[in-house]
């Protein structure tokens, strides 16, 4: 990507809830190398993924342990066909963190795979231990919210976890603290509160349990200095040095993913263009409610590749 005039051109990837039964299925059709990289994954992590990808049911889709290596793994697919065209800078919404960090060659493709399956597994594991829900609030400003999460708090657990956009946070916790926080969100005029199905309280304190495991798979994994910056969820800021990108992925489970603060921060290093990888069309969505200015591109189906031609 030239520098100057032209602006700079970052890759995002999607999170949970971007998923759909046939995703990917186009690009292993039409890709030789699309159908080794599959073999590759599934060899990793033992796991016949692209036939839940492919066919699903959508029920064993949605849980965790599985969805985050099928969005992982669909946006590899893409990156692996479009090697020529080369971002500035990368980022990814939550899981999607896990799947900059391979663009930027902090991980390879086995271990990609493998953290990123047992991401899922901790974190399914963490949400039967500790029970809780999310629930989206639309139309209230972040400090607003932050403020109803400390008051509800003292019911239960629950705090923000996802600055989406302007107007769009998630809250996340126990369902008597988030439940609390729904009540006050309406009571305090929120556009629409609505509870989210999930198999826990993502990106809460009660991932703790989660981000044991998490931590302790990590250090088995190799973990290089990135080739380019990568934005990180927690602090919205450019990462590359290796042993930064390990804790910050561990914190990323318990802290709220700050989207808004990240499109922002890019923006003003001089992104002009977005290029979601991925599936579905989450990012550009909230992209454009943050900063309707910038270019946008989504690749999902095998016949977007065009688009970046």
């Amino acid at each position: 990507m030239e520098s100057g005039l032209v602006g700079k051109r970052a890759f995002v990837f999607p999170g949970q809830g971007s998923q759909y039964v046939g995703m990917a299925k186009d690009i292993y059709e039409n890709s030789s190398s699309a159908k080794e990289l599959v073999q590759k994954a599934e060899d990793t992590i033992k796991f016949n993924i692209s036939k839940i990808m492919f066919d699903g049911p959508v029920e064993e889709l949605k849980q965790t342990d599985t969805t985050q290596p099928a969005l992982f793994l669909h946006s590899a697919l893409l990156l692996n066909e479009i090697k020529n065209h080369q971002p500035d800078v990368v980022a990814g919404h939550s899981l999607g963190e896990l799947t900059a960090l391979y663009s930027a060659e902090a991980l390879d493709f086995n271990d990609a795979v493998k953290l990123i399956r047992k991401r899922g597994e901790a974190m399914l594991f963490a949400g039967e231990k500790e029970q809780g829900t999310m629930a989206a609030i639309i139309g209230m400003d972040g400090e607003t919210i932050e403020t109803i999460c400390s008051q509800a708090s003292e019911d239960g657990v629950v705090q923000c976890a996802n600055f989406n956009s302007p107007g769009q946070i998630v809250i996340s916790g126990s369902s008597v603290g988030v439940k609390k926080a729904m009540s006050l969100a309406k009571e305090n005029s929120a556009r629409l509160v609505k509870e989210l199905v999930v198999s826990g309280a993502f990106h809460s304190p009660l991932m703790k349990t989660a981000e044991e495991i998490f931590r302790d798979t990590l250090e088995k994994v190799n973990i290089n200095n990135a080739k380019i910056p990568v934005y990180a969820n927690v602090t919205a800021g450019a990462v590359t040095n290796k042993n930064e990108i390990k804790d910050l992925l561990i914190k990323q489970l318990t802290s709220p993913v700050k989207w808004q603060q990240t499109i922002e921060n890019m923006i003003d290093d001089g992104v002009t263009e977005f290029v979601e990888i991925g599936a579905g069309k989450v990012l550009q969505g909230l992209i454009k409610r943050i900063n309707p200015n910038v270019k946008i591109i989504g690749i999902d189906k095998y016949i977007d590749l065009q688009k970046l031609v």
